[in-house]
């Protein structure tokens, strides 16, 4: 954080719910501190029937931009003045700019999933996806991925909700994809021939980290699995995964690619990525 906040610092905040887990702070502050940014970035609670008036507040403080995660990915973009065309595709929102009292939204989620795949060595690439949720992650993460892969499967608790995701990427893209509920048997059958499977939801997420909805031996070795949680960075799916000989990518390179890119989006400058992994690394091992 800067040594010194004054009347001059810019303040950026996290909403959602829950926030007590997210690493964002450190990544971002060692960000502006690096770059000798007057500003802090800070975590906000907001329940869901609390959404409105917090952005109604976000505005009346002058709060200069936000991110937002789990639930209001969605929910939010009802409540903006401006929403950007990759995000309008998309159907959720994760980066907020207050430009000079107009709130404009922009969806940095999907490019940032998808440099963490190849970074990793998991580009969806002519491979059959399955991807689990349809939440505002997994929208934008289909989106990015859908005009790669030689399949997708979108595997959802609620059904309704997965085959919405599938007729909005359909409308846009000309791709093999499929939506479903997600059960033991869509499972089992999706997974035999999959080569990159996803988790977007939060099972799994701390405190919860003994949670996963996949069985470990429904995991291949030639799979690569990716789960977008990074706290804890091995979740019980890529420790199952490790254990089955498939290849296991958390969520971090994710983390501070979309965190870089909002970034460059509040600040217009390149952000120092290498700093903010570092800053991320450090607060995953307590430091």
């Amino acid at each position: 954080m800067i040594s010194r906040i004054n009347s001059e610092t810019r303040l950026y905040v996290l909403i959602g719910d829950p926030v007590e887990h997210s690493f964002s702070p450190l990544m971002h502050n060692a960000a502006f501190q690096f770059c000798g940014i007057n500003s802090v970035y800070l975590t906000l609670q907001v329940k869901s029937d609390g959404l409105g008036d917090a952005i109604k507040g976000i505005k009346s403080m002058g709060i200069s931009g936000l991110n937002v995660t789990i639930p209001h990915k969605v929910s939010i973009m009802k409540y903006l003045d401006e929403i950007d065309s990759n995000a309008k595709n998309i159907g959720a929102v994760n980066t907020v700019i207050n430009k000079d009292g107009r709130l404009i939204g922009y969806n940095t989620d999907g490019a940032g999933a998808l440099a963490s795949l190849k970074r990793g060595k998991g580009d969806p690439a002519g491979k059959k996806v399955v991807l689990l949720g349809a939440g505002g992650a997994a929208r934008a993460i289909s989106f990015s991925i859908a005009p790669f892969a030689s399949r997708l499967v979108v595997l959802n608790r609620t059904r309704s909700k997965a085959t919405s995701l599938v007729k909005a990427i359909k409308k846009r893209i000309n791709i093999d994809i499929v939506g479903e509920e997600l059960t033991i048997n869509t499972l089992s059958r999706e997974l035999a021939d999959t080569e990159l499977l996803i988790n977007t939801t939060s099972v799994g997420m701390f405190p919860k980290i003994d949670e996963t909805l996949v069985d470990r031996h429904l995991i291949k070795p030639n799979m690569v699995v990716f789960d977008i949680i990074y706290n804890p960075p091995e979740t019980r799916l890529l420790r199952e995964a490790t254990a089955s000989g498939a290849k296991a990518l958390n969520g971090i390179n994710m983390l501070v690619n979309q965190g870089a890119l909002s970034f460059k989006l509040w600040i217009n400058l390149e952000p120092p990525i290498d700093v903010m992994l570092r800053a991320i690394n450090r607060g995953l091992r307590g430091g």
